[in-house]
């Protein structure tokens, strides 16, 4: 029998997570003196396995992480062509862009992807990465959902599942990431609203338990500290993320004693809200109050009054992505490669210099 890996300090489930490709019933057998067959019939809870023999052998399988492989013919050759792709919002064009960026790429290694709206659901993620890891997928793309913890991100990449994240990042842990810079893009919107003279700006929108929630209000704040403006609680509406609670946010926003000149919108989506709810107010976007969005989606500057964003780059994080994942289909390490992307302020109409200024 070959000599096993008996590295210090690491468990016999630690030392079995180590394969890049993931465990195997044969694995499993070899380090327990079991066939494979028994190893099968025990993880499906088989009455053919004696009780402790079952429980030592699901014990092991817990420990090292191993998930049930329902596909015998990816198991032979290894490859699926199929990748997983993550998200918790399909609906908005900006991830749209992105999948078309990631289909171009993956479609010209012969690579299908399978796409999941999580909609930041935990257990509707771990659902998906399960049946990934079950068939045997090529590899992940995903954009976290909220309260995906650095173990949760850690499983998947013990798994050997060729792995990437996009968009949010997950702390506490270190993974190939791409995303564009959400502070700096929140902060350059801060920047220009106070540069053409508005002193009340509200913030709208953004998810606060994700990267891009707390960056990009983060990077708004610091604008307005900059300019010696005290951000105003009043003025931040956090959560917001469908039209009606968007509606609720802007109508909220305007009964207030001294009401916001300026919004930002935590993304196109959120600002093409704000638009329309001003509107039935009674207030034209552009003219009497600044509405500023974030993505810059394809639409945006066609918008009326043609809309202010921070370009976020969709196509770039899109091909990106593929190549980190490419690399470790191939056979690369899953380096924590950390890409950072310049995000670009485009000022369009509908942020005008407030008239007193």
């Amino acid at each position: 029998m070959a000599d096993r890996d008996e590295t210090p300090g690491l468990s016999t489930g630690a030392r079995l997570r180590g394969g890049r490709r993931g465990l195997t019933l044969r694995m499993l057998g070899a380090e327990l003196g079991l066939s494979t067959a028994t190893i099968s019939l025990a993880l499906r809870d088989s009455p053919l396995v004696a009780d402790a023999t079952r429980l030592r052998v699901q014990a092991l399988a817990a420990e090292a992480g191993y998930v049930v492989n329902r596909s015998a013919a990816s198991l032979r050759t290894a490859r699926t062509n199929m990748v997983g792709v993550m998200v918790h919002d399909v609906i908005n064009p900006y991830f749209a862009e992105i999948f078309r960026a990631l289909e171009a790429a993956l479609n010209e290694r012969k690579l299908a992807i399978m796409i999941c709206n999580h909609a930041d659901d935990i257990r509707r993620q771990r659902t998906f990465v399960d049946t990934l890891m079950q068939h045997r997928a090529d590899g992940l793309i995903m954009c976290p959902a909220i309260g995906t913890d650095a173990d949760a991100v850690a499983r998947i990449v013990g798994s050997g599942l060729p792995f990437v994240m996009i968009c949010r990042e997950v702390a506490d842990i270190a993974v190939p990431m791409v995303r564009g810079d959400d502070f700096t893009g929140g902060r350059a919107l801060g920047r220009h609203l106070v540069a053409e003279g508005h002193r009340r700006i509200a913030f709208v929108g953004g998810r606060r338990a994700t990267s891009a929630g707390r960056e990009r209000h983060a990077g708004y704040v610091a604008a307005l500290a900059e300019a010696g403006i005290e951000a105003d609680p009043a003025l931040d509406v956090p959560e917001a993320m469908t039209q009606a609670a968007v509606r609720e946010a802007a109508m909220a926003l305007l009964a207030l004693d001294a009401p916001p000149t300026a919004v930002i919108g935590f993304n196109d989506l959120v600002a093409s809200g704000l638009m329309s709810a001003l509107r039935h107010a009674g207030l034209e976007p552009g003219r009497d109050v600044a509405v500023a969005g974030y993505d810059d989606t394809d639409g945006a500057a066609w918008s009326a009054p043609a809309l202010t964003s921070v370009f976020n780059a969709a196509e770039q994080i899109g091909s990106l992505a593929a190549n980190l994942l490419s690399a470790q289909i191939d056979g690369g390490p899953a380096t924590p490669t950390r890409i950072l992307i310049e995000p670009e302020l485009r000022i369009r109409a509908s942020t005008r210099p407030l008239p007193s200024a």
